[in-house]
């Protein structure tokens, strides 16, 4: 473990773990032209002369939140949230077209040089860890620090793991609703049915796909189960976007060059990039052997192991090692 990354202890009460910033509503919100289809939504909150994070939101699909900006500080950061193509406020909504990898990294891009930034620290969870690390593998001239939390490098093996046979056997009953819209005949390849029925012309069997689809990702989130799945899993038109989108990309590789690519090319374009990664040890969604491998190539970057977490970004373990991670790369960014 990194020597930057401390935890301050109290006697017989464990460590004192960070809390989230107080609620902050963005200074400034605009729209920006995307390709000949899309218009994205994007945001502006903390200060306008602090350094410039630009962050990434999970699915892809998902959408922003208002929790994402509560983890800068925001007297020192100047944070920059969009909505990806076809969700959250960007429109047109849940569209498939015109939206791969290379579109987003181009939006953020296209984003960065309209606000007049040079280098940019980038902080995504998830899929917005894979969204990083494409931008940065990318344009890593651009690139300040990464923060990353739930590693994805969007693999066969990742894909196939949560999506076809392996957490199924950690959660078989959240399973069993995921899999019940399939016939028997079909399960052999769910990426597949699901992609069928996700961008049917019929709405009502797209959305009792995507209900599926997105409550089976909701379920497993957190270490406390089904429980603790997110209110906007049960919202019809989130679950559309979220599911069709995610789905898209996974049935198309994360339109990477190859299975492994992401990895490959962090080991080589990343030299000289700090990192900073956090990971819950019981991550169901994205199992920690990404974050391993990710690191062990990455000599750049720290890797914290969250012992009492899994994926979602809300547990406390998971918040104090990302409110630390940003306090650190604060430090180290702002002696540059």
């Amino acid at each position: 473990m990194s020597a930057l990354v401390h935890v301050r202890l109290m006697p017989d009460s464990g460590p004192i773990r960070r809390l989230l910033h107080p609620p902050l509503e963005p200074y400034r919100s605009f729209t920006m032209k995307a390709g000949s289809l899309h218009t994205i939504y994007a945001e502006e909150a903390g200060s306008g002369d602090g350094i410039p994070v630009m962050c990434l939101h999970g699915g892809p699909g998902g959408g922003i939140s208002p929790d994402m900006r509560r983890f800068f500080d925001p007297r020192r950061w100047r944070m920059i949230l969009f909505d990806q193509r076809g969700c959250g406020r960007s429109t047109p909504h849940a569209e498939l077209r015109e939206n791969t990898t290379w579109d987003l990294v181009a939006d953020m891009e296209a984003l960065r040089v309209s606000l007049g930034i040079e280098k940019m620290v980038l902080f995504g969870g998830s899929w917005g860890s894979t969204l990083a690390l494409a931008y940065a593998v990318t344009h890593p001239e651009r690139v300040a620090g990464l923060i990353l939390r739930g590693i994805f490098l969007v693999t066969n093996a990742e894909i196939l793991w949560f999506y076809q046979s392996g957490a199924s056997q950690i959660y078989p009953d959240a399973y069993d609703r995921y899999i019940a819209p399939i016939p028997e005949g079909e399960r052999g390849d769910l990426l597949s049915a699901f992609h069928a029925r996700l961008t049917a012309a019929d709405r009502d069997t797209r959305i009792t796909a995507a209900r599926a689809w997105s409550r089976w990702e909701g379920d497993a989130l957190s270490i406390r189960g089904p429980d603790a799945r997110p209110n906007r899993f049960e919202d019809d038109r989130f679950v559309e976007a979220f599911a069709r989108i995610e789905c898209h990309y996974f049935t198309n590789g994360g339109f990477l060059p190859h299975d492994g690519w992401l990895l490959e090319q962090a080991g080589e374009k990343l030299k000289g990039i700090p990192g900073r990664i956090v990971h819950g040890r019981f991550d169901v969604l994205t199992p920690l052997a990404s974050a391993w491998a990710l690191k062990t190539a990455w000599p750049d970057a720290t890797l914290e192991i969250v012992p009492d977490a899994g994926h979602a970004s809300l547990e406390p373990g998971i918040v104090d090692g990302l409110v630390r991670a940003c306090e650190d790369m604060a430090e180290l960014v702002g002696r540059a």
